[in-house]
C-alpha cells in the first residue's frame, strides 16, 4: 500500500511536546511507522571528534510517530488534512487531500 506521508512533504504535528510545529519530511521509516521531520523532536547529542567532524554538542531530529503527523493542505497552506487516494483516468493513483480535494504533489 502506497504511504500517506512521503518524504518532502509539509505536516505539522498532532501530539506530544512539539504540539503545533510544522516542517518538512526529511526520511520515513515505513517498518517502524516513523518519520524524521525538520526541526520538530530536536535532541542534544555529546559526539566525539572523528576525521570528518568535530565533536561537540550537536541537535538532531529524533523520528516522531507517523500518527503523531498531518498532512498539511496545499490549497491554503495552513490547516491540518486526511490524505485519501483516487485513481485518475489515465490510470495513475494518486494522493488527494480531504479537505479541499486537492491533489498532492509528489
Amino acid at each position: 500500500m502506497a504511504s500517506k506521508i512521503r518524504k518532502g512533504d509539509r505536516v505539522v504535528v498532532l501530539s506530544g511536546r512539539d504540539r503545533g510545529r510544522q516542517g518538512d519530511v526529511l526520511k520515513v521509516l515505513p517498518k517502524e511507522e516513523r518519520a524524521i521531520v525538520n526541526g520538530v523532536n530536536m535532541a542534544r547529542r555529546h559526539t566525539k571528534p572523528s576525521t570528518t567532524e568535530p565533536g561537540g554538542i550537536v541537535d538532531k531530529e529524533l523520528s516522531i510517530h507517523i500518527s503523531n503527523l498531518a498532512l498539511i493542505d496545499p490549497k491554503d497552506g495552513t490547516k491540518s488534512t486526511r490524505v485519501g487516494f483516487k485513481t485518475l483516468d489515465d490510470g495513475r493513483k494518486v494522493r488527494v487531500a480531504r479537505r479541499s480535494g486537492e491533489i498532492i504533489d509528489s
